[in-house]
This record gives C-alpha cells, structure tokens and sequence, in this order.
C-alpha cells in the first residue's frame, strides 16, 4: 500500500489515495500502521475517496480504530495532498466529510504547492442532545462535570464531532493524560468526546490543549480549535476571531457573524511518501 505521512501542525496521518471506497479492514489497517512501535505511527489512518456530493471525499480512523466524523487538520491534509499530487489544479474545492457534510476549502498556493488552506467548517451544534450529551440544553454553558472527586465546568459544542471545552488556569502545563480519558468516556457523553483545556490569555489569543476521542493527546485539533472559539465567543471571553494556540502551532479561527459559519485558517504538511505491507 503506498502511503503519504502529512501532519496538520503535528496531527499526523497516514493518508492514502486511490480506494474506490473505505476497505472492509480500516480499522485493523488503522491500529496496526498507527501504532507508533510497531507501525508507520500516526494519530489517524486518512482515505481520500471519491465523491458524488464533492470533488472528492475523505474518511478518517483513529489511531484505536474508531472512526471520526470530522478532522479539522486531516482536511487541510487532503486538499494539500490532492492539489499538489495534480488531482486538480482548482484553489477552492469541496471536501465531503461523514459528520459534517460537504465543506469548502480555499487554497494558498506558493511555489506550485498548497502552503495554506481556509476551510469553512460550518456552523457549531450547540444543542445539548445533538452534540451529543445527555443533558437537554440549548447551548450548554459552564455545565459541572465531576470525575474522581475534582469538578469541571464545560461548554458543549459539536463541529460535526464533539466536544467538550474546559477553561484552565495552565492549559499547557495540564496533566491531559489524568484527565482527558476520563473526560472523554464520562457517562454524560453517549458517544464519548474530544476535550479541549483552555487558556484565554488575551481577547484574541487562547492557549488550548486537547485530548482526542479515539486517539488521545495530540499536537493540534482544528475542530477542537474551532469548538474553543465557539466556546470563548458564548463565554464572553474571546472576539469572533482569535489566535488558538496549540502544542503544534497555531490556527486562526473566525465565527462569522453574518452566516454563523466556523472558519479555520492554518497550514499542512508532507513529511514523507511511503510504501507499507497491508
């Protein structure tokens, strides 16, 4: 199986071209070639598709074998892979996504390849039951969650995946590995839930660090960036644009007031092309 290794600010992926449709074995493929020991190591197996809603389609297995329903970094990933591999030579494209829908993309183009893209992430689930939690709320602001004896207070918001958003004085020094798993299978979540610790250091600046579902701590989440600004703009902590700083670097990200509409803005990378036994 040929293979390109590509990181969206250190959200890393295995992603993979020319399959008609998802293998009946993504998620064995999946556990197997992320593993870090043993495989080629990723967060997630990525399959670019093709699509009769979009100009192509991408499915995505995390690293436990799960499947995501959406990927703010993986599809940065893609419209990089499929324009500089000549796929299409078109700036803006649609990528179909399982979980939320058909999404547009802008690319920055220098030097003949992709260095940037703008992705419009639709507009943020705020209902409690849809995101979904167990909690019949219309949005969920500041909600208590208690996990071995210590209280949080979250704010729920699904990018077409969910998450849980938690304001924490240190978010880079937090311990995610004590508490992101425990988070993130808490029965209040039915499908389990990214959980994102942030810090608002500024009206236009957060620091945020992330444990994902099905993959646990990693470098950067574009959904979760853009659920944390969702979140500050409901808390009253951050402007409609702001600067969400992650472990891996940072993204821009815009909830336009006119559409409601998510808009992220950040970079993808090729770290190497491979050829792997599947």
């Amino acid at each position: 199986m040929n293979f390109t290794k590509m990181h969206g600010l250190g959200n890393d992926f295995i992603v993979v071209y020319g399959e008609k449709e998802l293998p009946a074995n993504a998620s064995v493929l999946a556990v197997k070639l992320c593993n870090r020991f043993f495989g080629i190591g990723a967060d997630g197996l990525v399959y670019i598709l093709p699509s009769e809603r979009a100009d192509f389609k991408m499915r995505i297995i995390n690293s436990d074998g799960s499947e995501a329903e959406q990927c703010g970094n993986a599809i940065r990933c893609v419209a990089k892979y499929v324009y500089d591999n000549g796929l299409t030579d078109r700036t803006e494209l649609t990528i179909e996504t399982i979980g939320a829908g058909v999404q547009p993309l802008q690319l920055t183009i220098e030097g003949g390849k992709a260095v940037k893209v703008r992705v419009d992430m639709g507009a943020p689930v705020l209902n409690g039951l849809d995101v979904p939690t167990t909690i019949d709320a219309n949005p969920i602001i500041g909600h208590k969650v208690e996990v071995d004896g210590k209280e949080f207070a979250f704010t729920a918001v699904s990018m077409g995946n969910p998450h849980a958003v938690i304001y924490v004085d240190d978010a880079a020094g937090f311990d995610l590995a004590k508490w992101g798993p425990k988070l993130e299978t808490h029965p209040l979540f039915p499908r389990k839930i990214n959980v994102e610790f942030a810090t608002v250091n500024a009206r236009d600046q957060v620091d945020m660090r992330v444990w994902e579902r099905g993959a646990g701590p990693t470098l950067a989440c574009g959904t979760g960036a853009c659920a944390t600004l969702v979140s500050s703009v409901l808390n009253g902590l951050t402007e409609r644009q702001a600067t969400i700083s992650l472990a891996g670097g940072d993204l821009f990200i815009e909830w336009n007031e006119d559409d409601g509409r998510v808009y992220m803005t950040g970079p993808a990378a090729i770290a190497y092309v491979g050829e792997v036994e599947a």
